[in-house]
Parts: structure tokens; C-alpha cells; sequence
């Protein structure tokens, strides 16, 4: 008898052709996010198993809960599949959990084994309630006992995790995240690391208007991110002078909806030098003045790369709610402006006319800008640090 963490893939065993490409994805993944610690990897079509020191386990645990892709995470016992090796271990798991009733189900995916599933979980019902003080309830039960007879062996469990659930990262290719310093931008990278697509970031910052705490709460976003992926990068703008230049150049009223178009146009150039396929980016329709339909529509036309917005049809507190559950909410409310906050008119336009911000943006040199944006670009790839190391950032 030896413990074991079983992995159920859940959405995976729903692709049929692509699922072996997308267990291999998914194990390199495990393997990535669990390099510092000695496992052992086993997988099937169905099941995955991975092997580790019982003082890990726990850990280990943990960490699979942000790896996409996964849908149910046990500690069970693994036994030979003879009856009396079952029902010693089943003994055993029963002892160690609370409660005080419980029900057995069984799967019997190794029809060599001799006995029907309901049958045998009725046997090992009687089982335990011979030899314990448990009760037995079908409908709420304490806990379950899970029995599943496989070819490799039976494993037995009571508590199961649930996993992050997606598929595994990388599997659609990678995608260049426009994210800020907000509430709204992280969430939406979480999103879209949960549907397989790998992510890497954009963030435009202005010194001096934009403070160095600014770049760093950024920095803190990535890395909490990063916990769901493991290849983060963050590609940093030095976006002043180009901004300086809206100002300087433009109607006030159109500043953000230009400084927008400016962003998706450096954000295209860096998607295409990245082998990026789509742009995303945190907007959710109606929230502020350039994220009005007429807005996005005057802002999007100056890319031809899909621009994904998960949080689009969110509202805040959905946002914000989602924000709390992946850890990126303390952070995204510290009171550091970032460069979309700077320069803000009395009165954006909310229903900005194309034909205006082109008129508006033939008042300077913006591509040159644009350029040497690009060709200034800082980029930090790490993020693999201490807890208490990033923290010092801020």
C-alpha cells in the first residue's frame, strides 16, 4: 500500500484526436511547475499519477491547483487489486478522515476484477460499518469512499480538490497580454491562460510621470500570474515621449482614445516580433470612456490582430471577484498611477469619430515614436523567486 496523487483530466477526455497531444502538454507543464521537487510521473489516457515523498504531498498539492488543465487532485492509497489488500486499505482511509457517515462508490474500469460495481460497493460498505462507528447515508454523506479498479492497480480515496479546470497552457499558442496596473488586466490574463493560450506581457510605463512603485506593482501582478503558467514574460515601454506628444499634439478630449490606438499599434509590432497570435487586454464594455462600444471600435481599427477582452461582459464586481480568488486584488488597489491615469481629460469622448483621430495623429511623427518604443523595450523573463523577494518590490 502506498500513497499516491491522482490527477483527473476532466475537459481533456473530451478532445478525442488531440487528446494525447494534450496530456503531453499538460505533463510538461506538471513537470515545469513541480522541477524543484522529486517526483515521478505516470499517465494514461484518463488518469495521471504522480509519484513523490509523503512530507511533499501536501505542497505538491497545492501547486497543481493553478496548473490548467487539471479537473480533480486526490492523495489516495494505491493496492494491489485482490479483495483483501482493498478492504485493509479502505480500513485505513476511513479512520483517517472525519465524519460520521459515509457512502462507497465504486469504478470498475479492470473488468477482470470479479465483482459488479454496485455489488462490491455494498460489500465494502458492510465492511465498514462491521468494523467502525460510521453510518451510512446515500444522499448527504460526511464523505465518499472512492473506490476505482483499474489495470495498474486500485486506488482509494475520500477527498477530492478540485483543479483549476481549462486546458493546459500552450496548447493554442501564445498571446501578448496588454496589462496594466489594474484590477481588470490580470483577471483577464487568467482567463485566457485557463482556455491553453500562453501569455506574454505588455505594460507601458512613463517615468517620470509614472512612478517606479508602479512598475513594480506590475511586476508583483506578472508574478502572481505567473503562478498559473511559469513562462511569464513582461515586455516594459518607455512610452513618455510618445505620450508627451499626444498631449502636446492632440485634442484633450481625444488623448485617451489616441494614446489607446498608439498602444495597439506598439502592442501589434511586439505580438508580431514574439510569434504572438492574438492581442489581449482587460477591457470591459461601457466601464470608462474608451471602452464604449464607439470607442473600441475607433480604437481596434489600427490592428488587424484579434484582440481577445475576457472581462468584457463582466461587470466589477464580477471582475473583482475573480481578482480575490487568484490573489491579484491587494495588489492591483495600491494607489500607484499608471500611465493611463496620467494626462486624463475633464471630459473624454466617449463617442469618438475615426476620421478626428486621424486628423489628430497626422499633427506629429508618431511612427518614429512608435519605433524607438519598440526598439527600448525592457524585458524581464524571472519570475521564479521567493515569495518574500517579490514583496520586497513593493
Amino acid at each position: 500500500m502506498e500513497k499516491v496523487i491522482l490527477i483527473k483530466y476532466g475537459e481533456l477526455t473530451t478532445k478525442k484526436g488531440n487528446r494525447n497531444f494534450f496530456i503531453s502538454t499538460l505533463t510538461r507543464n506538471i513537470e515545469f511547475m513541480l522541477r524543484s521537487f522529486d517526483v515521478r510521473i505516470e499517465k494514461d489516457r484518463v488518469r495521471m499519477y504522480i509519484y513523490t515523498k509523503k512530507e511533499d504531498m501536501n505542497h505538491v498539492c497545492e501547486i497543481l491547483q493553478k496548473v490548467f488543465g487539471l479537473h480533480g487532485i486526490v492523495i489516495c492509497y494505491k493496492v494491489e487489486t485482490k479483495e483483501e489488500k482493498i478492504e485493509e486499505a479502505v480500513l485505513q482511509l476511513v479512520k483517517e478522515t472525519l465524519g460520521h457517515t459515509f457512502k462507497v462508490e465504486t469504478k470498475r474500469a479492470d473488468k477482470r476484477f470479479p465483482i459488479p460495481s454496485m455489488e462490491y460497493s455494498r460489500k465494502i460498505g458492510g465492511i465498514i460499518l462491521k468494523n467502525t462507528d460510521l453510518k451510512v447515508d446515500v444522499h448527504e454523506p460526511d464523505f465518499v469512499v472512492h473506490v476505482e479498479i483499474r489495470p495498474e492497480g486500485t486506488f482509494l480515496y475520500t477527498n477530492e480538490v478540485v483543479g483549476a479546470g481549462g486546458y493546459p497552457v500552450g496548447i493554442q499558442g501564445k498571446g501578448l497580454l496588454m496589462l496594466s496596473g489594474g484590477i481588470d488586466s490580470p483577471v483577464a490574463g487568467y482567463l485566457t491562460l485557463k482556455r491553453g493560450v500562453d501569455l506574454e506581457c505588455l505594460y507601458f510605463e512613463s517615468p517620470p510621470h509614472t512612478s517606479e512603485e508602479a512598475k513594480n506593482k506590475v511586476l508583483k501582478l506578472a508574478s502572481i500570474i505567473n503562478e498559473y503558467s511559469g513562462h511569464i514574460k513582461v515586455h516594459i515601454v518607455p512610452f513618455t515621449k510618445l505620450q508627451e506628444a499626444i498631449y502636446k499634439n492632440c485634442p484633450p478630449t481625444y488623448m485617451i482614445t489616441i494614446m489607446r490606438r498608439m498602444m495597439y499599434r506598439i502592442a501589434e509590432k511586439v505580438a508580431r516580433k514574439r510569434n504572438c497570435k492574438i492581442i489581449v487586454n482587460g477591457e470591459s464594455i461601457g466601464q470608462v470612456a474608451s471602452q464604449t462600444l464607439e470607442s473600441m471600435v475607433v480604437i481596434n481599427a489600427v490592428t488587424n490582430m484579434p484582440v481577445i477582452r475576457p472581462v468584457a461582459c463582466l461587470d466589477k464586481l464580477e471582475i473583482i471577484e475573480l481578482a480575490n480568488k487568484i490573489g491579484t486584488y491587494e495588489t492591483s488597489i495600491l494607489p500607484y498611477e499608471d500611465c493611463c491615469t496620467i494626462f486624463l481629460p475633464k471630459h473624454p469622448v466617449i463617442h469618438p469619430e475615426l476620421e478626428k483621430c486621424i486628423q489628430a495623429e497626422a499633427e506629429f511623427d508618431y511612427e518614429s515614436l512608435i519605433d524607438e518604443c519598440v526598439e527600448k523595450i525592457e524585458t524581464i523573463s524571472s519570475f521564479d523567486r521567493e515569495e518574500t523577494e517579490i514583496a520586497d518590490l513593493l
